[in-house]
């Protein structure tokens, strides 16, 4: 017991200290937990902690990682995906694994040891590149449903990669394996398909993955419904981990991969009306998971090998992930994914994966490949994980920035002028152009979209493409002349020096500027902005206000409430804005915590105040008058003196 509490706080504070490093330097939590492993790996060794077993019960991550994959994915969405599933998927692991084994067979190696690496060395991190897709937000992106295309399809090929390994056995290594007492069992338990002919194990196979989609279907519903009853939030928890516990070990039992088992039941679930409930308790259990996994990468790497062939192991990582880049690259080629969907999908993929650590193992069970080529091949998977953050980092920093500021084309000459000069023409800023159109004013619109551009001409819209953050652009587009400058653009980085630069410039134009969020609101108030209007605000006062209307308040009284609202929360800004300081988090701000606290309550009493004073009349301005309107104008018309309508 004392131990493996030893061993989670060991575990713990070594993230808790080099995962918010990591995040603040913009390395992304992956590398932080891999630098947390290797930070730890020396101490492991003095206590001789058996890594590769934690790391097997971590790789559990994975498993849950792909059950919430799943969940997000409808079954038609699956069906859609298809020919970059098998096509681009396909293509990658045949070709990748092809290219690995001709070149092993090249350096002298035997054709079922070549074979080996080739399936080995194909796959790719799911953990990594899936975490890390998430955090940035790119999974959605063309790049990042690629990538996932290829990674399902890895994970579904690991199991006739499982079936062929054995076929590839070469007698002197298994007479070796055999001599290693209980060597081949590692990983191995009890199985339902053990001893069974091959059409008798497909049998069984197909009647467990046929079991996971009627209970996903028609048990699962029952099931919650029941456990409901109870009113015990934990239950839930434990009936997800239940479902997801249980998927896994029947996959095993039937030889297939947990990770595709629960993967599929996911996709069963994803209609289901408990999908959220399902997600939100196992999420916490993921990142644990996740984050011990990838401490485990880091602490497993052998540093004496390594350094005693430093030289060869280097020059294998770096070659294999070249050959997987210029693969991956052809197929996006071929695929024509996008300039930066295209430079995601190659970087992100050219690690070898998790998978390789399973397979290496059970190649080495089933005496196909030599421990000594093994133990090399697990340090060249481990270093090519520990590199991938960093090719997420040169994407963000080096690679995407360019696609984002590189124009398509040349700017276009402004032939016109106007008052209003509007830098972002998407959703926020469109909305606004047609409102001061419609109003009779003339605005000089610029945004560097090309292809949203050419559809808004389509519509009759006047736009000119350019970079409006540019000098150059602005002082063509007439900012000397202007009135109003409307800054919608997408990038708050931008934006804010976009404000600062004007300011600073051309003090006397007026700057309407969109923010993301109240920070966003302090930063811009720093760099001289006045009229600041954050993106979602409007929307949640309009929607305060029909929440009040639907609980029965009257809609003149609801408009007086929400705008007594928005007024105060303007004076709150405009004061706490003074009070922000950009260098310490705002729950250590003890002059901007005790500000808040006070503008607070005089928002509620102002509210409150605002409703008391409208509470007996109305309106009919707003809408046509209640029976208790008229009821209250006929009684003061019925008190006053004859003449005094005159």
């Amino acid at each position: 017991m004392q131990d493996i509490l030893l061993l989670t706080f060991l575990f713990m504070i070594a993230g808790t200290i080099a995962v918010p490093i990591a995040s603040r330097f913009g390395l992304g939590s992956v590398l932080g937990y891999l630098i947390a492993g290797i930070a730890l790996s020396p101490l492991l060794v003095q206590l001789k902690v058996d890594v590769v077993s934690i790391q097997h019960f971590a790789e559990f991550g994975v498993v849950m990682m792909l059950f919430i994959v799943g969940l997000e994915l409808e079954p038609r969405m699956l069906w859609a995906m298809r020919t970059k599933l098998l096509g681009l998927g396909g293509l990658q692991v045949f070709v990748t694994g092809g290219l690995v084994a001709a070149i092993a067979l090249f350096f002298g190696l035997a054709w079922q040891i070549a074979v080996a690496i080739g399936m080995v060395l194909a796959l790719s991190s799911t953990a990594i590149v899936l975490q890390t897709l998430n955090e940035r937000g790119l999974i959605k992106s063309e790049g990042g449903q690629s990538s996932f295309s290829v990674l399902l399809f890895q994970d579904i090929i690991v199991i006739p990669m499982l079936a062929v390994i054995p076929l590839l056995a070469i007698p002197e290594l298994v007479a070796d394996t055999a001599g290693a007492a209980g060597h081949g069992d590692d990983g191995h338990g009890a199985s339902f398909v053990e001893g069974l002919a091959g059409w008798q194990q497909a049998l069984v196979t197909v009647a467990a993955i046929a079991f996971v989609f009627a209970a996903g279907t028609y048990l699962t519903r029952p099931l919650f419904r029941f456990i409901s009853l109870a009113r015990l939030r934990e239950l839930f928890t434990a009936v997800a981990l239940m479902i997801v516990v249980g998927i896994a070990l029947l996959m095993m039992l039937v030889g297939l991969s947990p990770a595709l088992g629960t993967f599929l039941a996911g996709v069963v679930l994803a209609n289901s009306e408990y999908r959220h409930e399902l997600e939100s308790n196992i999420e916490p259990f993921k990142g644990l998971l996740l984050g011990l996994f990838f401490i485990t990468v880091g602490a497993a790497i052998n540093f004496p090998l390594l350094f005693d062939n430093l030289g060869q192991i280097l020059g294998l990582t770096l070659g294999l992930m070249i050959l997987k880049a210029a693969v991956l690259f052809a197929l996006a080629l071929i695929f024509k994914l996008g300039d930066s969907s295209r430079w995601l999908f190659t970087l992100g993929l050219a690690q070898a994966g998790e998978f390789g650590f399973v397979l290496l193992s059970y190649t080495v069970a089933n005496g196909v490949i030599p421990t000594d080529v093994s133990d090399k091949l697990l340090l060249v998977v481990a270093i090519s994980m520990l590199l991938t953050p960093l090719l997420f980092l040169l994407y963000d920093k080096g690679i995407a920035p360019r696609f984002i500021s590189r124009q398509a084309r040349d700017p276009d000459e402004i032939d016109t002028s106007g008052p209003v000069i509007i830098a972002g023409v998407g959703r926020f800023g469109g909305i606004i152009n047609r409102i001061l159109l419609a109003a009779g004013y003339q605005t000089v619109v610029l945004d560097h979209h090309a292809e949203h551009l050419d559809m808004l001409r389509a519509f009759g819209i006047k736009v000119f493409f350019g970079d409006a953050t540019r000098p150059d652009m602005l002082h063509a587009a007439g900012i000397e002349h202007a009135h109003m400058l409307v800054i919608a653009i997408d990038d708050r980085e931008r934006a804010t020096e976009m404000v600062r630069y004007v300011v600073e410039n051309y003090p006397k134009v007026h700057i309407l500027v969109r923010a993301f969020d109240r920070r966003h609101v302090y930063e811009l108030w720093a760099a001289g902005a006045r009229d600041v209007i954050r993106e979602n605000f409007d929307g949640a006062v309009r929607a305060a206000r029909s929440a009040l209307e639907a609980l029965g308040v009257h809609p003149y009284e609801a408009e007086q409430q929400t705008r007594g609202f928005v007024e105060s929360d303007k004076k709150m800004v405009r004061e706490l804005a003074g009070l922000y300081d950009p260098d310490i988090p705002v729950q250590e701000n003890e002059p901007y915590i005790a500000k808040t606290r006070e503008m607070a309550a005089l928002i509620e009493a102002t509210m409150r105040g605002s409703s008391a004073v409208f509470g007996s009349r109305t309106d009919r301005g707003w809408v046509p008058p209640t029976s208790k309107d008229v009821e209250t104008v006929v009684a003061e018309n019925a008190e006053k003196e004859p003449g005094d309508d005159a």
